[in-house]
């Protein structure tokens, strides 16, 4: 009978232990918190075996020590200290507020596959070929800007 209460404590303490690192300090779906979840399974089903009142009793104050554990920790604060707390405030620049302008000349950086990037006047943008992909450090002409896309045509094929 000891060694019953031992197997079910140390069960239900791994599964509130493992559960609760889930929450709090690991993001995501981890092995941490399926690991909780079978350890949970596993002790109360081992207390169920050993008798309806044993599991009861495990069911009932596993669920009362984990959700005080949870509520203490939240009220803490105790997370603090590792929450991300940076703010972003930078903003993303449009090419038209770059002053770019449909016919503008400019080179390739980078292959457009069909995107890449591409250098207007000394301005450095994400740029998108709109037929065929065009090789780094080939001459491109602006043929249009749709918000953040810059639509390219290789210089060569527009003179033809």
């Amino acid at each position: 009978m000891v060694t019953d209460i031992i197997i079910i404590v140390f069960l239900m303490a791994a599964a509130i232990f493992l559960i609760l690192a889930e929450i709090f300090l690991l993001p995501g779906i981890t092995v941490a918190g399926i690991g909780g979840a079978l350890f949970a399974i596993g002790g109360v089903a081992y207390a169920y075996s050993t008798g309806v009142m044993t599991g009861n009793i495990t069911l009932g104050s596993s669920i009362v020590i984990f959700a005080g554990i949870f509520l203490w920790l939240l009220r803490r604060n105790s997370f603090s200290r590792v929450a991300l707390k940076t703010d972003i405030d930078s903003t993303l620049s449009s090419p038209k507020d770059e002053n770019l302008q449909i016919g503008d000349e400019g080179i390739t950086l980078s292959r457009l596959a069909p995107i890449g990037k591409a250098r207007f006047h000394d301005i450095t943008v994400e740029a998108k070929s709109i037929n065929d992909f065009i090789d780094e450090n080939t001459p491109v002409v602006i043929l249009r800007i749709d918000g953040y896309n810059v639509i390219v045509e290789n210089k060569n094929n527009i003179n033809t």
